[in-house]
């Protein structure tokens, strides 16, 4: 697994992984390719049922094992939750994934803010 240099950078791209509608199983959102490093700025969980509160979880699996962020964490109607920010200073290195999922479909969206950074 390659972890880039972060003093000897080539490029930061700036990108926003979006979910719509997430799944009640789980939805990988991002997946660090080989040889990049992602700089996650923020993710944001909004509940667009209007109605009724669902839960999210939020994870990184590395190498197999989950890494939970947040776990069934309740948002209420018409609210949105920040489970990540970018005081965090979170990174996925090659091969991690971020992984969300909601408690019922239909309910949450997603918006995640990050860098995409190559040393090449």
């Amino acid at each position: 697994m390659a972890n880039p240099n972060v003093v000897a950078v080539s490029s930061i791209y700036a990108n926003t992984a979006v979910d719509a509608d997430v799944a009640a199983s789980a939805v990988s959102l991002l997946t660090a390719a080989s040889d990049k490093l992602l700089k996650i700025n923020s993710l944001v969980i909004a509940n667009i049922d209007g109605v009724n509160a669902a839960d999210i979880s939020v994870w990184i699996t590395r190498s197999s094992a989950d890494y939970y962020i947040a776990k069934t964490i309740s948002v209420p109607a018409d609210a949105t939750l920040i489970p990540i920010d970018k005081n965090m200073g979170l990174y996925l290195v090659e091969g991690d994934i971020l992984k969300i999922q909601a408690s019922a479909a239909g309910d949450l969206s997603a918006v995640c803010s990050y860098e995409e950074i190559d040393d090449a």
